[in-house]
């Protein structure tokens, strides 16, 4: 039996681990994303297919990662290292750990000055900044804030301190304590906001648009849209899923883990669709107005219902819980690595890389004011970062782990770390992992990149 400790510590216990990896899974996309593109895409038959393919990529996937970071006991970086040298292969696997810390670097760059955004709107809610406004107006008060460069920048460097402040923690004193006020805080708004539209009076239209059966309005696109979204929801192909893996108990269960945190994301995404369109649909508004949604339409259905103001306070509390918890995880990996190499506190680590986390956010947040016409390759720096993680680095960290653990990491190794109960149950997830996983990410990646290049 092999039998590793982290320096890092270890969680409490296995509903912990979970309640964390679902606060990493669970971000801005779960909220207004998913809704959306499973109405505009089938209905109920978009959200078929869409669960085919997590148990399909996205499952696969993160029993991999869970399992180098569970078996490596480390970063990314040098779990990747020591269980490659431990199979025989060279080190230079590292380099998948650093793709993926680096992508969650880059994500979390950008990542936070929406989160700023969602500060924002926390504090105009529970001011009263929206009461009895109309959508020209809710238009006219999210551009100001975007061409508002010091106000952003306020709320940017605030977000980064509150998520650097739980990383400084640590696994227990940080990553633990905040997953259990933050989670089941998540949990409670997001129920209260669903009874509230329950009573709006267009809860069935929420339910058609989401759950409406239409076979013949899931093109080839849509499924490659479930594919892609499956594979980008479960926060995989960045490390954080491996960091947090590394501080879970050998004797946990790594496949009922992981399928739990699966339906628990899934979960929170259809709920949080028949929390937010029946409110949309109460107000006449647009379901479809993607990021829009969240910035313009909804402050406007807020204004005008019974209790809006409150409801809507919480609603982007629950957002903002939501980016805090996913945020955190994006540090982890760069963190925990810092403290292991370079030997530095958790403290030091934390600002360090804080402060140049900071200094790159900078870069997104003018993309909208003072350095809008820094383009690199015809893009802002905020539509670069995004492009450069989710079509290039987040599939091909994903690929790489996958063609890792199913090629290279040898079948003891991996039967050892999973210990699944039925051994048809690791050959399914063997022969997944080795050929199934890596040609979706493979699709998923050429289709992206694709699709971005020929618009």
């Amino acid at each position: 039996m092999h039998k590793k400790q982290s320096i890092h510590g270890a969680w409490a216990n296995r509903w912990i681990f979970i309640l964390a990896a679902t606060g990493s899974a669970v971000g801005l996309g779960n909220i207004w994303k998913f809704p959306y593109i499973a109405g505009e895409n089938g209905g109920g038959a978009f959200v078929l297919v869409y669960l085919f393919c997590i148990l399909l990529v996205g499952v696969p996937i993160m029993m991999a990662e869970v399992l180098v970071g569970r078996r490596g006991r480390q970063s990314p970086i040098n779990s990747m290292r020591e269980t490659a040298y431990e199979a025989g292969h060279h080190g230079r696997w590292a380099s998948v750990g650093w793709m993926g810390a680096l992508a969650g670097f880059f994500i979390f760059s950008f990542y936070s000055v929406v989160a700023g955004w969602v500060l924002y709107y926390i504090a105009g809610m529970g001011s009263g900044q929206f009461i009895d406004i109309g959508s020209e107006q809710a238009g006219q008060i999210f551009n100001n804030l975007l061409a508002d460069a010091e106000t952003l920048l306020i709320w940017h460097t605030l977000f980064v301190v509150m998520v650097m402040v739980v990383i400084a923690g640590g696994v227990n004193k940080g990553l633990e304590r905040a997953t259990r006020v933050l989670m089941p805080l998540l949990f409670v708004l997001l129920f209260v906001l669903l009874v509230y539209s329950a009573n709006s009076g267009y809860f069935a239209e929420g339910w058609d648009f989401l759950f409406h059966f239409e076979p013949e309005a899931l093109s080839w696109n849509a499924v490659l849209v479930a594919l892609g979204h499956a594979f980008f929801t479960l926060s995989l192909g960045m490390g954080s899923i491996m960091a947090y893996g590394s501080y879970m108990g050998k004797r946990d269960s790594i496949g009922g883990t992981v399928l739990t945190i699966a339906a628990l994301d899934t979960l929170v995404a259809l709920i949080a669709g028949l929390a937010i369109f029946p409110i949309v649909f109460a107000n006449q508004l647009d379901p479809g107005a993607g990021p829009g949604l969240m910035f313009i339409t909804l402050p406007v259905a807020f204004s005008q219902m019974a209790g809006g103001q409150v409801f809507g306070f919480l609603f982007f509390l629950m957002v903002g819980f939501a980016a805090w918890t996913s945020a955190i995880s994006l540090m982890e990996p760069g963190a925990a690595w810092l403290v292991e190499t370079l030997g530095l506190s958790r403290v030091r680590a934390s600002i360090l890389l804080g402060f140049i986390v900071w200094a790159l956010g900078l870069l997104a947040l003018g993309s909208f004011n003072v350095t809008a016409d820094w383009l690199v390759f015809g893009m802002t720096a905020f539509d670069f970062l995004d492009f450069l993680t989710a079509n290039i680095m987040l599939p091909l960290g994903g690929f790489f782990v996958a063609l890792f653990v199913g090629w290279y990491l040898t079948r003891e190794m991996t039967e050892d770390e999973l210990a699944l109960r039925w051994p048809l149950a690791y050959e399914a997830w063997r022969f997944t992992i080795r050929y199934i996983a890596p040609s979706a990410v493979a699709v998923i990646f050429a289709l992206n990149l694709y699709q971005k290049l020929a618009a």
